[in-house]
């Protein structure tokens, strides 16, 4: 979720909305070619919303590149006022090339619009209220019918792994880790983090070692995993409990 904010002044008049389901699958063709997405208002204010579409492609570290792509899905209402504790359900339905070679992923952004302040307030009310925006993205996949990922483990060390710490704070220690580069053959994307990571080598002292990664620990340590199609390629960093050795390191997935 990212946030945007139109600052007034000093007072909040805060807006919070949820949107569902955050990630949609769906085909180039057939009755899986449209999906549904609801936006809910959670505040006790009137919602104004409006809806984008972006194309985004992942480089192999997972930094997201989104360019505009309106003209590939047909949404209605593509924008709207929703009343508090209301709901709006949108209708999505792909327009884009039938006859994909490979998914294709987006980002459907819901963007809450500011709203009109009070007519009869005095330029005081106005200077002193501060409007808080927000923009939620639902990832949105699209496939063609019959398309199936092929995901190998290209490459695997060890690493010293460094979590992860807010702005402004500083870093903390460095703790074993892993760095696994997957790569897709397949033309259908993959959620990575909806699979078990079981991944084997030898500890720093010869030992037989073993780690392995829930979907629980992996969507909160790499998100949903995303993998792109045709030979798509992404680097992921993981903790893990003991350090591996200079051995070879092997991944497998599981249900």
């Amino acid at each position: 979720m990212s946030f945007g904010l139109v600052l007034l002044a000093l007072s909040t008049i805060a807006f919070a909305m949820r949107v569902s389901p955050m990630i949609i699958e769906m085909t180039s063709t057939g009755t899986e070619s449209s999906a549904r997405l609801e936006v809910q208002n959670l505040n006790q204010t009137r919602l104004a919303y409006d809806v984008r579409v972006y194309r985004i492609t992942y480089d192999e570290q997972g930094g997201v590149t989104e360019t505009p792509a309106d003209e590939d899905f047909l949404i209605f209402p593509p924008q709207g006022a929703i009343p508090p504790g209301g709901r709006q359900v949108m209708r999505l339905q792909w327009v884009g090339e039938p006859n994909l070679r490979a998914s294709q992923s987006y980002y459907v952004a819901v963007n809450q619009l500011p709203v009109q302040l009070d007519p009869g307030a005095t330029p005081e009310d106005v200077s002193g209220q501060l409007q808080i925006v927000y923009t939620m993205k639902a990832l949105v996949v699209v496939a063609p019918p019959g398309a199936t990922p092929m995901v190998e483990a290209a490459a695997a060390r060890p690493i010293d792994y460094r979590p992860p710490a807010p702005e402004g704070v500083p870093p903390p220690p460095t703790v074993p880790g892993v760095e696994i580069t997957l790569r897709n053959t397949g033309n259908r994307h993959a959620m990575m983090a909806g699979l078990r990571w079981v991944i084997d080598g030898t500890s720093e002292s010869g030992e037989p070692l073993q780690q392995i990664f829930t979907p629980e620990e992996l969507n909160r340590l790499i998100g949903v995993g995303y993998l792109a199609p045709l030979d798509g390629t992404r680097t992921f960093r993981l903790p893990v409990e003991t350090a591996f050795g200079s051995g070879p390191i092997r991944v497998r997935f599981a249900r």
